[in-house]
């Protein structure tokens, strides 16, 4: 550190000035707050190389951020103008770069001052400079050249990169280091020297490989590897015995799977669809609102992260890998199914990072050798991944049964090596108008799924003239693959066996696969899309007068706001007024006006589409409407028996609805939504140790008669199988047969009530059901796979049959013949 000259701070500055008339900067952490700079203690700025241009882009954004400025540095024992910087590293000559001696020696002369003068701290804040984010290629002549973000490059390299690059320049300031607590430690001087060269060399590679990834192969380097792997040989030999051919073409089909499957990352690609998507989602949404990720940036600098968003619509992909490169991280490699590996398209979508997978793997173990070495060699080497774990797109807007296979090959791949900790986070994405949500209420209804065609883009750029709000994505609660490993399988590590696959493998798989669907559902956002549509499905004709819409909806957002569903839930900021403003920009909403005010109304097509939005959030309106269901059909209850009630129903709503709570903690948050509607008056506790209704002629018992209704086709749902079990009698019907008779005794209800939902009728559901009735060993499959049952039926016949209207049960008990349950009324 020494003291520039009046002429060289006038040169510095002028370059300075002249490199931002081309350079533009995104800045990451530029506030003093965040750094934890103390404003008392002197700050100096560690850059990795040693590079003018760098210098010049942390001086710039330092003077626009109001931070101690490298260039002019002030101490009271140090004179102002002394700078304030130093450099890890120095390249010499074009190509070769190592480690510069003027750092060691710049960093050792702060340390000893520091050791020297007990009262004295300095505070160095690493910042690391981007030029452009290209992820790395090894052997690429080019790359080297012309990449700055690479290990090795020099003066004429540098001068390229701001030329090609310097547009998309990204800027990371990081927490400050403070030498006085290093020092307070007590090592001896060389060791404390030695630990902060290793901790700020470390912190720079964690930093560069959350940013722009680990070292990417060559596509035709990465297959060789591959097919070289002692996995895939031994999978090799084993095709070309079962097959009766030559090794040489078994390779060759191990190699043709290999290209079928790998991405092809093309940084070209990655920049063209950076703008291209801008425009996009400026054009068709009015932008991209992204929350809950700065926990994510932290923590993709020392794990391997896989993302697991829900699959709402095509462009989920697009949106994730948008969103993350423009949070400064690495968009990761996406596993995309083969049908979108169309002409043109498919080439786009592999050279943004997608690799394609066939829809099964049976009958194929070769395929399935080279997938799965293929999803290992990503894992081991720390790049982010990205799968849905729904394996389709949801068609009702619910989040759908996880698919268990990918889940699986990546528990399977760390089971090989669990060196590098694994992260699953889960992701929210939703949409307050989505694009293909006409087709999904189509195929709800019996037509075909359209296959996919290059020409659903064209159909897509028709649709930018609509007004379609904005996407969401939220970030949930990361998954630890160790910890939740420890606490599933504690002896795991103990028992893994040497084809990886131990015999607790599916039923852990299955578990991680539902916390992850619930960490998604937590991660929910209320728009005021799904608002108004949660609103107006709930009442009888699909209409409300303003001011009745506008109270209702601001009740659903003071009680979501007293009784929030997780940490990670995002809630509209608007008021009533505002939301319907809002929404009926969409055009989603009729409006029909006379002497007496608006009234907004939904149409039948309009109504059907509606239920999509609702179903984004129905889990988590269970809970306060399946207690709404409680009191609109009975007028009194005590804590315990509504406690009995919610147990006895709780595990079918949460496999369901993929609900977060264990048993013991869903009575805890039933007991606070109970304190929660009592607060807004929907129910009245008494001297007595009742609840009661509100009067049946009060605004309240309207409000709680709406909000019951929400769960209420759920909760009907239950009570239809149940029914027609018992009609049919223990050991009578198999299952199927009883999902077909569901089915269909849901759609002669929609018709007698006019329920215009599809899910309402959707034969996964009622199988779902079942599935969870014979897990809490209310029914058994006999050897002739029929259902048998007990007592336990009719059991959770009497609970359902307390949520109901009576009018909902007589259809159903008419139908089914089934006599009806006592109700208990006090």
């Amino acid at each position: 550190m020494h003291k520039p000259n009046t002429l060289s701070r006038f040169l510095f500055h002028s370059l300075r000035k002249l490199l931002f008339t081309w350079v533009r900067t995104t800045v990451h952490n530029n506030t003093a707050e965040s750094l934890g700079i103390q404003p008392d203690k002197p700050v100096c700025y560690v850059l990795r190389n040693r590079s003018l241009s760098d210098l010049m882009v942390v001086e710039q954004e330092c003077r626009k951020a109001g931070l101690p400025r490298p260039y002019a540095f002030i101490h009271k024992d140090r004179k102002s103008g002394d700078q304030a910087y130093f450099y890890l590293t120095q390249q010499r000559g074009v190509l070769l770069q190592r480690e510069h001696p003027e750092a060691a020696d710049t960093l050792e002369n702060l340390l000893k001052e520091t050791e020297e003068h007990p009262g004295q701290d300095v505070q160095l804040v690493p910042v690391s400079i981007f030029w452009g984010r290209a992820p790395d290629k090894e052997q690429s002549a080019l790359k080297l050249l012309f990449d700055w973000n690479f290990s090795l490059g020099g003066r004429f390299s540098k001068f390229m990169a701001i030329l090609l690059h310097g547009r998309q320049t990204m800027v990371h300031f990081n927490p400050s280091m403070s030498l006085r607590d290093m020092v307070d430690e007590g090592q001896e001087h060389s060791r404390t020297l030695r630990k902060v060269g290793r901790i700020l060399r470390v912190h720079f590679r964690q930093l560069r490989e959350s940013v722009i990834g680990p070292d990417l192969s060559h596509r035709r380097i990465l297959v060789n590897g591959l097919i070289h792997t002692p996995q895939l040989r031994k999978a090799i030999e084993a095709e070309a015995a079962a097959q009766e051919v030559t090794l040489v073409e078994a390779e060759t089909k191990a190699r043709q799977y290999a290209n079928e499957i790998a991405s092809d990352y093309s940084y070209p690609v990655l920049r063209f669809m950076d703008i291209l998507l801008t425009w996009f989602w400026n054009k068709l949404y009015d932008g991209v609102s992204i929350n809950n990720v700065e926990p994510i940036k932290e923590l993709s600098q020392k794990h391997s992260i896989v993302y697991v968003p829900c699959h709402r619509s095509h462009i989920d992909y697009l949106l994730l890998s948008y969103a993350l490169y423009y949070e400064g991280l690495t968009p990761p490699h996406i596993a995309a199914g083969i049908n979108l590996n169309m002409p043109v398209v498919g080439t786009i979508l592999r050279k943004g990072g997608a690799f394609f997978m066939r829809r099964t793997f049976r009958g194929n173990p070769l395929y399935s050798a080279v997938f799965h070495e293929y999803m290992h060699t990503l894992s081991s080497r720390g790049f982010p991944i990205e799968y849905f774990v729904e394996g389709g797109r949801s068609r009702t807007g619910r989040t759908l049964n996880p698919k268990t296979g990918m889940l699986s090959i990546s528990l399977r791949s760390y089971l090989r090596d669990n060196r590098k900790p694994v992260l699953f986070v889960p992701v929210y994405i939703g949409y307050e108008k989505l694009l293909e949500v006409s087709t999904y209420m189509g195929e709800l209804r019996g037509k075909s799924k359209k296959k996919e065609s290059p020409l659903d883009v064209v159909r897509t750029l028709a649709a930018l003239k609509d007004q379609f709000g904005k996407a969401w994505i939220n970030f949930g609660n990361p998954i630890s693959m160790g910890d939740f490993l420890d606490k599933e399988v504690p002896q795991w590590q103990e028992e893994l066996s040497d084809s990886f696959k131990p015999e607790w493998l599916k039923k852990t798989t299955n578990t991680l696969a539902f916390n992850i669907a619930s960490e998604i559902n937590s991660a929910a956002v209320i728009n005021p899309v799904n608002l108004v549509s949660m609103a107006l499905l709930s009442t009888p004709r699909h209409a409300l007068g303003e001011q009745e819409l506008v109270l209702l909806i601001e009740i659903y957002l003071r009680l979501l706001k007293k009784s929030p569903y997780s940490d990670k839930t995002v809630i509209t900021d608007m008021d009533g007024h505002s939301v319907i403003r809002y929404v009926e920009k969409l055009d989603v909403l009729n409006k029909f006006s006379d002497s007496l005010g608006d009234v907004y109304t939904l149409d039948e097509k309009t109504a059907v589409m509606m239920t999509y939005y609702r179903n984004n959030v129905l889990h988590m309106f269970a809970v306060p409407s399946l207690l709404s269901c409680l009191f609109i059909n009975n007028s009194a209850m005590t804590q315990r028996e509504i406690f009995r009630v919610c147990s006895i129903l709780y595990p079918y709503l949460k496999s369901e609805l993929f609900l977060k709570w264990s048993e013991r903690g869903f009575l805890k948050v039933v007991a606070k939504w109970l304190d929660t509607l009592e607060s807004e008056g929907l129910i009245i506790s008494d001297h007595e140790g009742y609840y009661r209704q509100p009067e049946h002629s009060s605004a309240q018992y309207v409000t709680l008669t709406v909000l019951s209704r929400a769960i209420a086709q759920t909760l009907e749902r239950f009570f239809m199988v149940i029914s027609l079990l018992i009609s049919n009698g223990s050991g009578s019907i198999e299952q199927e047969i009883l999902e077909n008779q569901s089915r269909d005794l849901a759609q002669r209800l929609s018709i007698i009530h006019g329920l215009n939902a599809p899910e309402f009728f959707d034969k996964a559901l009622f199988k779902n059901f079942i599935e969870q009735l014979r897990l809490n060993n209310v029914v058994e499959i006999t050897q002739t796979n029929k259902l048998n049952f007990g007592n336990e039926v009719k059991m959770v016949a009497d609970e359902a049959f307390k949520v109901l209207t009576s009018e909902v049960r007589h259809s159903i008990l008419q139908t089914t013949k089934t006599q009806p349950a006592p109700i208990e009324e006090h």
